[in-house]
């Protein structure tokens, strides 16, 4: 070793130092952020373009910025849609509502019943019928659709609203969903005490447990309404006269006329898609405290 290594001086070590936890927790926030807003901005640019597509008249949908207003006639295409072919909009609607609503009502009644007793009886085969509801609701219902029609066909319920309104009835997956909320949120001393006190099982279900299942029964309802609102292949397959139609298979209908009668109805139809998200996003905010409540405690079930 020479002199001069000898006096050269050490070199510092360095070390390594782990990343600030508070600078990494807003990155990770600014990064959450940048996802919601895509995320949010890819959900509502077609509800902004229907929108948009609503307020223009013929001319303007064809020939102008599909992003942006070029007058304003959703008025007049609001006037068109309710008198066309002596109101049929308004009774696809009505239609719409009475297998929505009604469908989905009695539907959430018998879910919550099975799955209460799912979770809070026990007999010989629960395990085997819970396994059958799982297996059930993760068959598509397009497959289902055929063997209804063909079941249907045979005890004459084809073109009767029966035929949208018993599908409506039975939801593998609303069974699924309450027998999670019974489990988490119905104790068995509650029922326990309830059958001391001389209480039969359908005064508890009725008085009890559906006033304790609001949230979770809201939740059933709320996505029943809008898996039977949305429905299109069902009614496409059971109805077959226009006064029985829901208001998807309406406006359907409405789209194919270019074709066969050369006559466009692509305002109205356009005008009409608009209408038939109000009664979903009406009830998605006057049923937000239940539903989101019920989404959270299924999943920390």
């Amino acid at each position: 070793m020479t002199l001069t290594e000898e006096r050269r001086p050490a070199r510092p070590v360095r070390r390594l130092t782990e990343p600030d936890p508070a600078s990494r927790s807003r990155g990770g926030q600014r990064f959450l952020l940048l996802g919601l807003v895509l995320a949010s901005a890819y959900s509502l640019f077609p509800v902004w373009w229907l929108l948009v597509a609503a307020t223009k008249d013929r001319t303007g949908l064809y020939q102008s910025n599909g992003l942006w207003f070029s007058g304003l006639h959703l008025w007049d295409n609001l006037h068109q849609l309710f008198t066309y072919e002596h109101g049929i909009f308004l009774r696809w609607t009505a239609n719409s509502f009475l297998y929505a609503g009604l469908g989905s009502l009695g539907g959430t009644l018998i879910a919550l019943a099975t799955g209460y007793g799912l979770a809070r009886f026990d007999f010989p085969g629960r395990g085997a019928v819970f396994a059958c509801v799982v297996g059930s609701f993760l068959v598509p219902i397009a497959l289902l659709t055929l063997p209804l029609y063909l079941l249907f066909s045979k005890i004459g319920l084809v073109d009767t609203p029966w035929a949208m309104l018993i599908p409506c009835l039975i939801n593998p997956f609303s069974v699924y969903l309450a027998k999670v909320y019974t489990e988490a949120g119905i104790p068995y001393e509650i029922l326990e005490a309830a059958r001391i006190d001389g209480a039969g099982e359908l005064r508890i279900f009725l008085t009890i447990v559906l006033r304790m299942m609001t949230t979770g029964g809201a939740t059933v309802f709320l996505l029943a309404f809008v898996n039977t609102w949305n429905a299109f292949f069902l009614p496409l397959t059971v109805l077959r006269g226009e006064e029985n139609w829901t208001l998807n298979l309406g406006l359907y209908n409405w789209t194919g006329k270019r074709l066969e009668s050369g006559v466009d109805l692509t305002s109205l139809v356009l005008t009409g898609a608009l209408l038939s998200i109000v009664p979903m996003a009406v009830m998605m905010v006057a049923m937000r405290r239940y539903w989101r409540t019920g989404v959270t405690l299924g999943a920390l079930k």
